[in-house]
């Protein structure tokens, strides 16, 4: 098998983005019927680690960050069939890379991924919190 290849703030399209996501199920909890939306989650992330095997995209990291005191990875998403070959730990340890010292790393993890994150180090927040867009502040 060729080698998986990685890169910080390499290009990516809407169509290979909402493929990834659609072959690692993060789909079900994504816009992907939203092409602006899409479009919108990829302009405007700031820190983006890509997994690409003989160019096709097969894994991302998708950051919002100050790269300072806060980085909220708002996508983990690594084709089911490049899943448990370490893909995913390379895109969060590339992440990590690109921060500083003191920056935190953020997630809210996928339900089927709940077990995951702890393996790799992250802690369980329990004061999360969460407006849906469909509530206004009160």
């Amino acid at each position: 098998m060729p080698e998986i290849s990685y890169s910080v703030h390499d290009e990516v399209l809407a169509d290979e983005f909402i493929a990834v996501l659609e072959a690692s199920t993060l789909a079900q909890r994504r816009p992907v019927d939203d092409r602006a939306c899409i479009e919108g989650m990829l302009k405007h992330a700031n820190l983006m680690v890509t997994a690409r095997l003989n160019g096709k995209l097969v894994g991302i990291a998708r950051s919002l960050t100050d790269f300072v005191y806060i980085a909220y990875l708002s996508d983990l998403a690594v084709d089911e069939e490049y899943q448990k070959l370490g893909v995913g730990k390379r895109l969060l340890q590339l992440t990590k890379q690109q921060l500083g010292r003191k920056c935190k790393l953020l997630l809210l993890s996928a339900p089927a991924a709940v077990e995951y994150y702890p393996k790799l180090g992250f802690e369980r927040h329990p004061q999360a919190w969460i407006l849906m867009p469909d509530r206004d502040v009160q």
